[in-house]
């Protein structure tokens, strides 16, 4: 490998591992990538985790979930899909090395389940949801420094798009200097304390506005059917605050034992992890109600400074967060058409990231500007691709590959998961684009939002 950032893996090399099944150790096959694998400790790996579930889309969810679902829907809710969450990563963590074999990517796995044609759909599926949360980041990120400059400078000259634009061309820079997730190393860290930045913000203005406020409206709005559609789309939103639909593409990054580390990865997400997250959701709805906004930044009073921190932070969280997301895409064409030899910062790889990634950003931030509905994507994510991909692809695939020691009654549990799951997905799905339909006819397409 000698000093070059590539850590090439050859398809036919084989390393020593743990099987699921206990610790015998058997030979595991390594699939080919141009990125880096089996470097990154549990830890790491928990923040690249815990980096997703706290990013700047937490500010929406007190306006996504809360006020279509009120307290008792919203806190439920999001109790039941941290645990169904995290039983159903686990499901996928742990078929990460089935049949000798590491999976380091969904498609891969899915692929040697069930054949080609599941790896096409897989993939398919996976690019959509990735895609569609690429895009939703580009509009945060918009959004955030659309804020910043309405705080200074409400004249309407500088309008959404144009800042989407401005934060499209950021995070292509960030991608092309960051070769591959493992990469991020420091930037996660970064990472952190921005995001502890704009939550902490968040919370104490919200708390603030709050306490001076005697009263709030906590009713769901809506028309009776209209509730019965933002409800089913609030329940699309519970499940994308939680999954990345890659989460072997980040098991991959894991040393060995690469079970045993992503558990610990999972455990960590799904325990402090959410804390931030839960906070700001609950606090923010309790302070504002159901005019709660849908950047909750916007909805808090308070120095024009502080606010301006906490949108310049979640601006820049955003970049690296995208990062992480756009990571499945940038291995899939570096490995296929990069050929990357040397350093990553040499001009011919450096040249290869400017036109593929610089590209691919470009096609996010244009379908950003021209539909910046951020509440819609987040609904229609979670339906087309977040339910299949960690649901019920996941307790699917693990019915498959452990049918031979599985009980009846285990078996039951997982179809059942199969059957409502596979339920939810097309309600939510109809639901996201009826949203989608309405909004669409409100506003002009590159809309001033």
């Amino acid at each position: 490998m000698g000093s070059s950032d590539r850590h090439h893996v050859s398809s036919t090399s084989k390393v020593v591992a743990n099987t699921n099944d206990g610790d015998e150790h058997v030979d595991v096959e390594m699939p080919e990538t141009a990125h880096q694998i089996s470097t990154d400790s549990w830890f790491q790996v928990g923040f690249v985790l815990t980096t997703g579930i706290n990013s700047a889309y937490v500010l929406g969810y007190s306006g996504a979930i809360m006020v279509p679902l009120g307290w008792v829907g919203g806190v439920v809710g999001l109790i039941l899909a941290t645990a169904i969450s995290l039983y159903a990563n686990s499901l996928v963590a742990k078929l990460h090395e089935f049949g000798g074999k590491r999976h380091i990517r969904y498609r891969d796995l899915a692929g040697y389940i069930y054949g080609k044609k599941a790896y096409s759909a897989t993939w398919g599926l996976q690019y959509v949801n990735l895609f569609m949360i690429n895009t939703g980041y580009i509009i945060l990120a918009g959004q955030s420094l659309k804020a910043v400059y309405v705080l200074f400078r409400d004249d309407h000259v500088m309008k959404l798009p144009y800042f989407i634009a401005i934060a499209g061309f950021v995070c292509a820079a960030f991608a092309i200097g960051v070769p591959h997730l493992s990469g991020l190393r420091i930037w996660l860290g970064v990472s952190t304390v921005l995001s502890f930045v704009y939550i902490l913000t968040a919370l104490v203005l919200s708390l603030k506005d709050g306490i001076q406020t005697s009263a709030r409206d906590y009713s769901i709005p809506g028309t009776a059917m209209s509730r019965i559609f933002t409800t089913i789309g609030a329940s699309a939103n519970l499940v994308f605050a939680f999954n990345t639909g890659m989460l072997p593409e980040i098991q991959a990054t894991i040393r060995q034992p690469v079970v045993s580390n992503m558990m610990k990865a999972l455990y960590f997400q799904f325990t402090a992890g959410v804390v931030p997250m839960y906070a700001v959701t609950f606090v923010g709805y309790w302070a504002y109600g159901n005019s709660t906004s849908s950047y909750l930044l916007n909805s808090v009073s308070g120095p024009s400074w502080l606010k301006t921190v906490a949108n310049v932070s979640a601006f820049l969280h955003t970049v690296i967060a995208l990062h992480i997301f756009a990571s499945p895409m940038y291995e899939y064409l570096d490995t296929k058409y990069g050929r990357v030899q040397g350093s990553a910062l040499e001009f011919r790889n450096l040249s290869f990231r400017i036109v593929v990634r610089g590209g691919y950003l470009a096609i996010n931030t244009f379908v950003s500007a021209l539909l910046p509905f951020l509440g819609d994507f987040m609904s229609l994510t979670g339906a087309i691709s977040t339910f299949p991909l960690t649901f019920i692809l996941a307790n699917h695939m693990y019915l498959v590959a452990k049918r031979t020691k599985l009980s009846s009654l285990q078996k039951l549990w997982h179809w059942l998961n199969i059957c409502f799951f596979g339920t939810m997905a097309v309600l939510a799905a109809i639901a996201a684009l009826r949203l989608i339909a309405v909004d669409s006819s409100t506003y002009s397409l590159f809309a001033d939002l």
